[in-house]
């Protein structure tokens, strides 16, 4: 997973804040090329150096909504109450919004995505306004 790409710096983010004793959930059921999202991020994270013992993957989300309400019940099944979230900057705010309906504490770790036109940054922002 290239560090260039949306999913390649999320990955980069979490790998950096993981610490001993802690888990990852890698979420989303999008395949590409037959490989699900998740296990892309799991493998991606364990090159990073992450213990494949420490990750957890969650493969059925297709949409935010569905990756914090299914996030939201492998963390209860963890015990964990509380969580960071790595995402894109652009995107953190909805999916902070998403977690905390689905009943989770988290704050944000952003991963930093590029500069893109004016156009595209206010298609994306309305996009994310409009997602709910």
């Amino acid at each position: 997973m290239s560090p260039e790409t949306a999913a390649g710096r999320r990955v980069s983010v979490a790998a950096a804040a993981w610490r001993p004793g802690t888990w990852i959930i890698a979420s989303g059921g999008r395949r590409w090329d037959g490989v699900a999202e998740a296990d892309a991020m799991r493998a991606a994270l364990m090159a990073l150096g992450v213990p494949g013992g420490s990750i957890v993957r969650e493969l059925v989300s297709l949409s935010t909504r569905e990756n914090a309400a299914r996030s939201a019940a492998l963390l209860r099944a963890l015990g964990v109450g509380e969580v960071q979230v790595a995402t894109c900057d652009w995107h953190l705010p909805r999916a902070l919004r998403e977690l905390a309906r689905a009943g989770v504490r988290a704050s944000g770790l952003p991963a930093k995505a590029p500069v893109v036109a004016p156009v595209r940054a206010w298609l994306r922002a309305l996009r994310e306004w409009g997602a709910g």
